[in-house]
């Protein structure tokens, strides 16, 4: 009877009865890269914005603080990065800033949730019902070739200078992105899929729930990160025609007393809360539509 020995990880293959070992991998010069930074360079290899992109910025804000000067360029007209930096390090300081700075949230906030509600249920009755469709649809693509900017002074006069205007403003801003992508995602369902359900004798909101919702999903995430900067934008806009508080408040007075480093600073204020809001809506995305492809937008 003849025993075959298995063969063990530290032989050769191919070279059983040799009792030849295979030796220790070595990671010098001669083999292959291995560990974290070999990680990392592949990471770099496959990604290079991760260099490019603080890269870029760092070039911008290098020219930007070393080439006024040469070039002329008035202080009270550009002012250099480190200007800037001073004046949002003292707004950042002053407690006035943050009322102005929970306003602003509070508005957007407060706007952005009615305009995505209203956007949900009726985006929902136009795709499933074709009489909604038929009597809104003329309605809403009138109203959405209206410049939403020229609507801040009507709401200013008919909401008055509080919170109100700015709450409606930002909620009309947000919600036509937000009402074009519900539309789109409940009507790009499989119909193959919706014809099984049917033939397996689901109902109609078995159908929506298992095959047009998910299917909706990406373009109401596509909707709900436009619609957020959208929100900001229109509360920021209603604070320009007439508020008494708020960034965009704030923004106009930095104007007025021709402080060009506090406008700069305000505006990066801005910047930040409309990158917070749009990487918390992805986080959101990859939780809940993992599946979604990130560049499924319909309305911009």
């Amino acid at each position: 009877m003849t025993v075959t020995r298995p063969e063990t990880s530290g032989d050769v293959p191919g070279a059983e009865g040799t009792g030849r070992k295979r030796g220790p991998r070595r990671s010098g010069r001669g083999g292959p890269p291995s560990g974290a930074p070999a990680r990392r360079r592949l990471d770099l290899r496959e990604r290079p914005e991760l260099v490019l992109v603080p890269g870029v910025f760092v070039v911008v804000v290098l020219v930007w603080e070393f080439a006024l000067r040469p070039l002329g360029v008035d202080e009270y007209v550009l002012p250099r990065p480190s200007r800037i930096a001073d004046a949002l390090v003292t707004q950042l300081g002053d407690p006035m800033f943050w009322t102005h700075f929970q306003v602003t949230v509070q508005e957007s906030l407060i706007g952005y949730l009615l305009g995505v509600a209203t956007a949900l249920l009726l985006g929902t009755a136009i795709s499933q019902i074709r009489l909604v469709e038929r009597t809104f649809m003329p309605y809403i693509v009138a109203f959405q070739t209206v410049p939403k900017v020229a609507l801040a002074p009507l709401f200013v006069v008919w909401f008055g200078f509080g919170m109100t205007s700015k709450i409606v403003m930002a909620a009309v801003i947000a919600f036509f992105p937000m009402l074009v992508n519900v539309i789109e995602g409940l009507r790009s369902a499989d119909a193959d899929r919706i014809q099984m359900l049917k033939v397996f004798g689901a109902g109609r909101f078995q159908v929506f729930r298992m095959v047009r919702l998910p299917s909706a999903l990406p373009f109401i995430f596509a909707g709900l990160d436009i619609g957020i900067v959208f929100a900001i934008l229109g509360a920021v806009v209603g604070e320009f025609i007439g508020a008494k508080e708020g960034l965009g408040y704030l923004l106009l007075q930095t104007n007025y007393n021709f402080d060009i480093a506090g406008m700069f600073a305000v505006l990066i204020v801005l910047s930040a809360l409309g990158l917070v809001a749009h990487f918390l809506i992805r986080l959101l995305q990859r939780r809940i539509a993992f599946w979604a492809e990130e560049n499924r937008v319909v309305a911009s």
